[in-house]
């Protein structure tokens, strides 16, 4: 049976909520990946209000839409970030508070603990999101990093993040981290380490998205098989990257998205450089069967135009695997 084909609400957020769920089943979606900001999902209303869950499935019922999780990544990015202005834009008041470091982590990680907690009551196992990282302005090693200055990055990351996780476990939600570069984790090794840091407790895993991970080189197939068990969510996402050399490189120059002297850009499905053949196989391999959620970003494309369009790529592109060996019937 196909797996479910889902769009994420992050990058639509600026429609209303039915909006977009109209606009989802026009397009062809199976159902939503719901963003924990606009009017789409908000965590506090979900915990307070007995009839906000109810009414989110009553619109999703309406179109015939499923949805297998939420996603708060904006919080997420602030419980190990190091704290500045850029983070009064994305998170709500009540997290961002005065905007003092110390409070604005302790409340992000107390929304993170209540989005497992919102979850739980939608009926959902998985919650995509961010981690923010206390080491991403470290990536570069000068002047010199010691070794312990990373292990002390992980340190605080180990315990930011495992009273978030033992709600998680509490009530049966686990937390999906999109390896990404400013996150904790940004590509095979450094997921490794996260692993680590956390002792390899279940609660914790990855949203898979290649389009993070093909322009830096990652082998992003290979980061499928390698974290088999821990492919918790998946994104359909695709990037191009030049196959020349650029005015501006992987680390993009302090150019914006868009900008032709860029590297690397975020393209529509089937429009980068992304082998989504090679993925789907690597999924089957691992028996992943949850959602194939599309995030769908591309700054040169109309929006609604690319969202249809990934959603009929996706659905063509998927398969299941194969149950028997092709050459059975040669056997007697």
């Amino acid at each position: 049976m196909p797996r479910p084909v889902t769009l994420f609400t992050g990058q639509w957020a600026d429609l209303p909520f039915e909006i977009v769920c109209q606009k989802a089943k026009s397009f062809g979606y199976d159902g939503l990946e719901i963003a924990c900001w606009g009017d789409h999902f908000d965590v506090k209303q979900a915990l307070e209000d007995e009839r906000y869950v109810s009414a989110k499935w009553d619109v999703l019922n309406k179109y015939g839409l499923q949805c297998f999780a939420i996603s708060n990544h904006l919080v997420g990015q602030a419980v190990c970030d190091r704290i500045d202005e850029r983070h009064g834009s994305i998170l709500p008041p009540h997290v961002w508070g005065d905007g003092n470091e110390d409070g604005v982590r302790a409340r992000a990680a107390e929304e993170m603990k209540n989005t497992a907690r919102a979850a739980a009551k939608m009926g959902l196992s998985v919650v995509p999101g961010f981690t923010g990282s206390p080491i991403w302005h470290l990536l570069y090693s000068f002047p010199p990093v010691s070794p312990e200055m990373i292990n002390a990055g992980f340190a605080l990351f180990a315990e930011m993040w495992n009273p978030i996780l033992d709600v998680y476990d509490e009530v049966g939600v686990k937390f999906a981290l999109e390896v990404h570069p400013t996150e904790i984790a940004f590509d095979i090794a450094s997921a490794e380490l996260a692993l680590q840091a956390l002792n390899y407790r279940e609660a914790f895993g990855f949203n898979y998205d290649p389009s993070h991970l093909g322009y830096q080189g990652v082998d992003y197939v290979k980061f499928i098989t390698k974290f088999a068990e821990r492919i918790y969510h998946v994104h359909m996402k695709d990037v191009g990257w030049s196959a020349q050399p650029t005015e501006a490189g992987v680390f993009g120059g302090h150019l914006n998205f868009g900008d032709r002297r860029r590297y690397w850009d975020f393209r529509s499905l089937g429009r980068g450089n992304i082998n989504f053949e090679e993925i789907i196989r690597a999924l089957n391999a691992i028996h992943y069967q949850g959602p194939l959620s599309i995030e769908w970003e591309d700054g040169a494309m109309d929006r609604e135009f690319g969202a249809r369009e990934a959603c009929a790529f996706v659905k063509a592109l998927d398969f299941p695997p194969s149950d028997i060996a092709f050459d059975a019937a040669f056997e007697k």
